[in-house]
C-alpha cells in the first residue's frame, strides 16, 4: 500500500524534470545596444567614448599586445532561438579604437 504514494511522488518528479529541460535556457553576460556599433570609428572613438556608449564591458583582455574589452549576450535555449551577439573592441596604445569585431545571430542587429 505504501508503493503507490512513493510512485506517483517519483513519476511527477520525473514528469517535472523532464519539462523543466525541454524549456531550459541560459542566458551569459550583458546586454547592450547593437545599434551603438554604427558609431564606433577606427582610429578616432576613444575608450571613454566606447564605455558611454555600451557601458562596462563584460570581459576585458589582450589580443596581440591590444587590450580589449568584449561586450556579449548569449541566450541559449533547449527548444526555441537561440540568440548571441557579441562585440569585441580593440584599443591602440593611446586607448583609441583599433579595430573591432561585432557577430549577431539576428539579422537586424546589422550596423547599417
Amino acid at each position: 500500500m505504501h508503493r503507490r504514494p512513493q510512485r506517483r511522488f517519483i513519476s511527477t518528479l520525473a514528469a517535472a524534470a523532464a519539462a523543466a529541460l525541454f524549456v531550459a535556457c541560459v542566458t551569459v553576460g550583458r546586454d547592450f545596444p547593437a545599434k551603438q556599433v554604427a558609431k564606433l570609428h577606427i582610429g578616432t572613438t576613444t575608450q571613454a567614448q566606447v564605455r558611454g556608449l555600451f557601458g562596462t564591458p563584460w570581459r576585458t583582455g589582450v589580443e596581440d599586445g591590444q587590450r580589449t574589452w568584449t561586450y556579449g549576450h548569449y541566450h541559449y535555449a533547449l527548444l526555441g532561438n537561440t540568440q548571441t551577439r557579441d562585440l569585441v573592441v580593440r584599443f591602440d596604445e593611446h586607448d583609441v579604437v583599433a579595430s573591432y569585431t561585432f557577430n549577431s545571430t539576428n539579422p537586424d542587429d546589422a550596423p547599417r
